[in-house]
């Protein structure tokens, strides 16, 4: 995973712009989790009990999804049930945050190596049929970031003094 605070490139086609960007959020993310311990990567201070660990665990999830169920159309498994929809945001029973971690970084390498393959002119047929590949990396850039704004908020949260934090804990 490429270093979380390594910009993507200023001119670059099309490809490599998005795929970059993408890269960049992915990175950032781990870069949010790295140095917190299992509890404070598992606390959660808003009542939906959304924290960095399920965050984590959630975009894990949703990485499988869209590259390899969507586009790849590979028979994959998922945490939800209809019973329990957001079970991937909880993460896998008796996980660390390193397992969390772990899994993300390699499920990102997958969605890579299907991307990597893919035109984006391709309309995706089965489970979200009408998209092309174009869309599915257009919209992960946009989840990931804003997952990245949620993981700001929750790392300001354990601050508890309102400041945004980078990984690490410095400021901006």
């Amino acid at each position: 995973m490429r270093a979380w605070n390594a910009d993507p490139p200023l001119a670059a086609d099309e490809r490599t712009t998005l795929a970059a960007y993408l890269d960049y959020h992915r990175a950032t993310l781990v870069g949010k989790v790295a140095g917190l311990t299992d509890a404070q990567a598992k606390w959660s201070p808003v009542p939906s009990g959304t924290s960095l660990f399920g965050l984590v665990s959630h975009l894990t999830t949703v990485e499988r999804w869209w590259f390899a169920k969507v586009i790849a159309g590979l028979d994959v498994a998922f945490p939800w049930r209809e019973d329990d929809p957001d079970a991937d945001f909880r993460g896998p029973d008796g996980a660390t945050l390193a397992d969390v971690v772990s899994a993300y970084e390699a499920e990102c390498e997958r969605s890579r190596a299907i991307l990597a393959d893919a035109d984006f002119e391709t309309v995706v047929t089965g489970e979200r049929a009408g998209r092309n590949v174009r869309y599915v990396v257009v919209h992960m850039i946009e989840e990931t970031a804003r997952h990245n704004g949620h993981a700001d908020l929750l790392r300001a949260r354990r601050r508890r003094d309102g400041r945004m934090t980078r990984p690490g804990g410095a400021a901006p």
